[in-house]
């Protein structure tokens, strides 16, 4: 009996703190209305642009709120009309069907309450490179670059090679690719970590099925102000592009390599028309890189009390397996297999990428973290 009480006291209580974080975020979004109104903010782009930002941010939560008050707003007027005889069949109807709609609005605005990650919009930058397996990892490695591609097609989104490793008979021995649109990290960032392919190789004449490993690695693209770079850190090296395939890079000696010295990150970047755009471009995933490495810092206190649902991100985990002869695709940190594998590599991945992400929010929403 006493722990049902408390737990009603406890669900009341997370359930007060959360219609007060509401209404916080309700008076900021209006504040903000009104400030990107001001004509003198206006004259400021930088300022307008800023504050413009913060509001959209917060938009969807606040227009999930005032759904709900109007629904809680409607419910008081109907339960009003309840106390006339004339009205009372037609004001409990509303009444009933309305509170109905309660629970789950509340579930979403929990959701909507979650901490966003910073990155979710952002572009993101996709690494492949093939493991244990030889010629059948790098032939595999194309497989999900071409998956990867595919889905960000499907999606509107756009594709642009950094650098690519292929091998003679159509393998890629290593690819770093952007893919740049709205939400691109937030649907992505799930697939880092190694995915293990069972099938049997083309070259494999007793039919026997082999595993492999590619490891893949999801970056968000990060603007100059958020990592500050030491010139004097970088070593810069051009070299000449090259590639077994030739269509994907520009043979000439405009290719760049950058190695950041006191961590040794490689960069390179081979595959734009001139050597500045081949820098900047190489710039942008060493600005990553290091963002990633701050980011792990930042979350090694909290990644050793608890380990999402999800995995932790870490390349050295294995994360999915790709089994041909059962057309089946599993991942391993929520147990969740898919069982039209082709369809999978055709770049339909969102049943298993909304999966994941509704993984990470049952996780988070569980440890009370709103």
């Amino acid at each position: 009996m006493l722990k049902s009480i408390l737990t009603v006291y406890k669900n009341n209580k997370e359930k007060k703190n959360m219609f007060e974080k509401l209404e916080e975020l309700l008076q900021k979004y209006n504040e903000l209305t009104k400030k990107i109104a001001d004509p003198d903010i206006i004259a400021d782009q930088n300022t307008w642009c800023k504050f413009m930002k913060e509001q959209s941010a917060i938009k969807d939560v606040v227009d999930k709120y005032l759904e709900y008050k109007k629904i809680k707003q409607d419910m008081d007027e109907a339960k009003e009309l309840m106390e006339d005889p004339d009205m009372k069949e037609i004001a409990e109807e509303e009444y009933y069907s309305n509170k109905e709609k309660l629970p789950a609005l509340e579930e979403e605005l929990k959701i909507l309450l979650l901490p966003k990650d910073v990155n979710d919009d952002n572009n993101v930058i996709i690494e492949i490179r093939g493991g244990a397996g030889g010629e059948e990892a790098a032939l595999f490695a194309y497989n999900l670059y071409r998956m990867y591609t595919m889905y960000a097609e499907l999606k509107k989104w756009q594709i642009e090679i950094i650098d690519i490793n292929e091998t003679e008979i159509g393998g890629i021995k290593e690819v770093s690719f952007m893919i740049k649109g709205k939400g691109a990290y937030s649907r992505l960032k799930f697939e880092s970590g190694v995915h293990r392919v069972q099938r049997v190789p083309e070259t494999e004449a007793s039919g026997r099925i082999h595993t492999s490993t590619v490891t893949v690695a999801v970056l968000p693209e990060v603007e100059d102000v958020e990592v500050e770079i030491n010139q004097n850190d970088l070593r810069i090296d051009t070299y000449r592009a090259s590639g077994a395939g030739g269509q994907h890079v520009n043979k000439t000696s405009s290719a760049i390599r950058i190695t950041h010295i006191p961590t040794g990150i490689v960069v390179s970047c081979q595959n734009e028309r001139s050597q500045l755009q081949n820098k900047e471009t190489a710039m942008k995933m060493l600005r990553s890189k290091l963002y990633e490495i701050e980011q792990e810092k930042q979350d090694s206190e909290l990644a050793n009390t608890r380990k999402l649902q999800v995995g932790s991100g870490d390349r050295s985990e294995k994360i999915r397996t790709y089994n041909y002869p059962q057309s089946r695709v599993t991942d391993h940190r929520i147990n969740f297999t898919i069982y039209q594998l082709e369809s999978f590599l055709n770049g339909n991945m969102d049943e298993m990428i909304d999966a994941l992400i509704t993984a990470d929010r049952a996780e988070r929403l569980k440890e009370g973290n709103i």
